[in-house]
């Protein structure tokens, strides 16, 4: 008992706590359409492309920056993929052709995203800028070179194909929900089990020392923002598969959603804590509260409100927990 509740009193145990309280009071509200199979499907098919996009929010966070290109990073990766399959392969092709055209537009979405990763990196790095600001920046000149591409209309007319990978399914679980467990294992254990992850979380809690350790601060920022462009391009892709299209401005709402459930995860804004479970947790709550909000007919305006106070909020408390949990630890 006293194991569960010292649990409970740590961020992810509250996390836990919000997310079963979330679905209760959903389910309660609209219990024959919350609860129906149809919703509950639904659901694990629309998070994992902003929950994907919050991993990459995450693992920026960690060194005490942040990525605010990852909508613009995935746009363009899925415009550059969506192009390859409705110019090269076309809409008329099956079979091994289709799956091959398929998975070298995914190779090449997930490249130009690392690509992308490595410039945020190279101007926050090298050139000394804020990441906010460059990522910003950025994510503005990714935007252009989409809208560039395309001349701002949707890209359409793939093969059958891609359809597979944001709406299929292997033995009744959405493809997209296994692709978001499998991406949230790998960046859990690279940042928890690798020497790259704990070089990351060093950085983030004290960059002095992490320089005294004679950690390459420079690579170590290049190849975080490389991971969380490449993360983005995945999200694109998801994207791309379900909608069936490719456009500059999708998912416009992501940025501010995928930086809430990061913060709202337990990742401190300022670097060396978080834990992907607590993003797992934040994840589930979002699209819980999302989808119950949807249901109840609240304007799309109206959500981004509540999503907007409710970010603050978090900070502002996790800020105080965070400070308190770094006082027991120089204590310690």
């Amino acid at each position: 008992m006293n194991t569960l509740l010292s649990r409970l009193k740590t961020p992810e145990g509250r996390l836990a706590v919000i997310a079963v309280l979330v679905f209760v009071l959903m389910a309660s509200l609209s219990p024959e359409r919350f609860l129906s199979a149809a919703n509950l499907t639904s659901m694990a098919f629309q998070f994992p492309e902003f929950a994907i996009l919050a991993l990459a929010v995450t693992v920026t966070m960690l060194t005490g920056g942040i990525d605010l290109s990852v909508v613009g990073v995935s746009n363009m990766s899925a415009v550059v993929a969506a192009l390859i399959l409705a110019n090269v392969a076309g809409p008329e092709l099956a079979g091994s052709g289709a799956v091959m055209w398929l998975l070298l537009s995914m190779v090449v979405a997930i490249a130009i995203g690392a690509a992308a990763g490595l410039f945020n990196g190279a101007l926050v790095a090298f050139i000394g800028m804020p990441p906010i600001l460059a990522t910003l920046g950025s994510g503005l000149i990714f935007t252009g070179i989409a809208v560039a591409i395309t001349g701002g209309s949707a890209v359409m007319g793939f093969p059958t194909a891609a359809a597979w990978l944001g709406n299929g399914k292997v033995f009744s679980v959405p493809v997209p929900l296994i692709l978001f467990a499998v991406l949230a294992l790998a960046v859990a254990f690279i940042v928890r089990r690798t020497a790259f992850g704990l070089k990351l979380v060093m950085f983030g809690a004290n960059p002095l020392a992490a320089r005294f350790a004679a950690v390459d601060v420079n690579r170590l920022l290049l190849k975080v923002y490389m991971l969380s462009g490449a993360l983005a391009a995945i999200s694109g892709l998801l994207v791309m598969s379900r909608a069936n299209s490719a456009k500059a401005d999708y998912g416009s709402s992501y940025l501010l959603l995928s930086i809430l459930i990061a913060v709202l995860g337990g990742v401190n804004p300022y670097g060396g804590y978080g834990k992907v479970v607590g993003v797992v947790l934040a994840v589930l709550s979002m699209q819980f509260l999302s989808s119950g909000l949807n249901m109840l007919q609240v304007s799309n305006f109206a959500r981004e409100l509540i999503w907007g106070v409710l970010l603050i909020f978090v900070m502002l408390v996790n800020s105080q927990q965070v400070a308190a949990l770094f006082a027991r630890r120089r204590m310690s």
